[in-house]
């Protein structure tokens, strides 16, 4: 099969264990975890009221303003699958409206993650699956191809492979490698743990703030009394 046009159809998927623990945690956590760089970009937003993003990806590929590929995707999608796709970042076209949301939620689809636009924001709220995408138009795509499925993908700072761990809430998306997932879960449930005792000390007023002075110390900042006429 030619590169560019072709569906890969086999990969292993992160254990349903992992998805769901990890599904607890604050995304920003499991971010801080991989060194704060690895993240879908701050122009994916949530099309959804609420929820949390929890799934292995399925990878597309596809040209902008085409959902080929994305159409075939959803027919192959095993239930709780987040189906990742990369469409260039263009929102001249949308990918996906109400029609196509429907045919998701009654093949179990656990979420999308577009890189690209929809159509039918309002069903996206109704229907309230986790959801995140560039921007809204009314727009239609087309499906002629090329794309990809099954692939690895790429786009603002965020890598995706089928079967890696993928992670969305309010704050965002993140992607965690599957050979890596156990090993950042972990870590991000010790960070999560700190803040927790953080937050409390905070309300407390107990917290130690000493770290602050010490820090521009360090920086070697100085202090001066000043008066301006």
């Amino acid at each position: 099969m030619p590169v560019g046009f072709r569906i890969n159809r086999t990969w292993t998927r992160i254990a349903a264990a992992i998805v769901e623990d990890a599904r607890t945690l604050p995304v920003a956590n499991v971010s801080d975890c991989m060194s704060r760089i690895a993240a879908g970009g701050p122009q994916l937003r949530p099309m959804h009221r609420t929820g949390v993003l929890a799934g292995p990806a399925l990878t597309v590929r596809t040209r902008p303003g085409d959902n080929l590929m994305l159409h075939k995707a959803i027919d192959m999608a095993e239930a709780g699958d987040v189906i990742v796709v990369d469409a260039g970042g263009d929102c001249t076209n949308s990918l996906m409206g109400e029609l196509m949301l429907a045919h998701a939620i009654g093949r179990g689809v656990a979420g999308f993650v577009l890189y690209g636009a929809i159509r039918d924001a309002e069903a996206f709220r109704a229907r309230n699956l986790p959801v995140f995408a560039l921007g809204v138009t009314h727009r239609g795509p087309y499906r002629t191809g090329p794309g990809e499925i099954g692939y690895p993908i790429s786009f603002e700072g965020m890598t995706a492979m089928s079967g890696d761990l993928v992670l969305g809430d309010f704050d965002g998306v993140v992607t965690v490698p599957r050979a890596d997932a156990e090993t950042v879960i972990a870590a991000a449930h010790r960070k999560h743990a700190a803040e927790t005792r953080q937050m409390a000390e905070t309300e407390a007023r107990t917290v130690d703030r000493s770290w602050v002075d010490k820090a521009l110390s360090e920086a070697g900042c100085t202090y001066e009394d000043c008066r301006f006429a």
